[in-house]
């Protein structure tokens, strides 16, 4: 079973939020969606096949909480040691792609990269969660694309604008339940034109998940449906117009966008 936010109309914007009479959720269970009611709640009894819906970010987060230098040959490629706790920073649901929409190249940036990423979506409101506890917040796992305008991110010294252009976060397609997949066995690839370049499991990690769930937790209030990006792998890279990115997990599924010329 996979969970799902999903709609029939097929142009509706991926940030269209919950709010929307347009957006439903939904679980998919062999190539066909179940529809429930709003955070998967009770089925409503409407399916349709997955041929007939157009996917959503699987979740609508209240903020996108991104892990940098989270893996010490990323740290490494980018010229930085490993940190001595979680460095972390935000993307705004704007940034939000479904899984199939476009990456939008941005004319501000030379370079923009790819960064494959395990997501963490959390299922219960979180304050001040101690590390041994974190597990029972988590709803499941998804993937993420970490897209970042790598020139403005060196030029600024914060990354609020390398970060957070639109497009810039696809997620998807859906979420894994964190009741069917344990993230130890979650392995993160990410191919670029069909040739793989990251690829990592959870246990290189330098701050494992429960370790920045209490991290962040103590900062600010994590909600129902907020999204932790984990960190990417080395082998992160530029993109060009036309350039297909696949980010795949074992375990949860496959997302895959193009990027596409400003």
């Amino acid at each position: 079973m996979k969970l799902v936010r999903f709609t029939l109309h097929r142009d509706l914007p991926a940030t269209t939020p919950d709010t929307s009479a347009l957006v439903k959720y939904g679980v998919v269970e062999q190539g066909t969606v179940y529809e429930t009611g709003p955070f998967w709640s009770e089925r409503s009894g409407a399916a349709w096949s997955l041929a007939e819906v157009r996917l959503l970010p699987p979740c609508w987060p209240s903020k996108i909480v991104c892990v940098g230098r989270n893996y010490e040959e990323h740290a490494r490629e980018m010229g930085n040691l490993a940190p001595a706790e979680p460095v972390i920073f935000l993307k705004p649901p704007s940034a939000l792609a479904a899984h199939g929409d476009p990456i939008l190249m941005t004319p501000l940036s030379s370079r923009v990269d790819y960064e494959g990423e395990i997501g963490v979506v959390i299922g219960r409101k979180a304050r001040q969660i101690p590390a041994e506890r974190a597990y029972e917040y988590i709803l499941g796992y998804t993937c993420v694309n970490d897209v970042t305008a790598r020139d403005l991110q060196m030029k600024d010294g914060q990354w609020a604008r390398a970060k957070g252009f639109d497009t810039f976060c696809p997620v998807g397609p859906w979420i894994a339940p964190a009741t069917e997949v344990a993230l130890a066995t979650l392995r993160l690839r990410t191919w670029l034109n069909g040739e793989l370049r990251q690829q990592a499991t959870p246990a290189q990690m330098i701050f494992d998940v429960p370790r920045l769930i209490a991290f962040i937790s103590e900062v600010m209030t994590l909600e129902p449906g907020d999204l932790i990006a984990t960190g990417t792998p080395a082998g992160v890279g530029p993109l060009t117009a036309g350039a297909v990115v696949r980010v795949e997990i074992e375990g949860v599924g496959t997302l895959e966008n193009r990027a596409v010329a400003p």
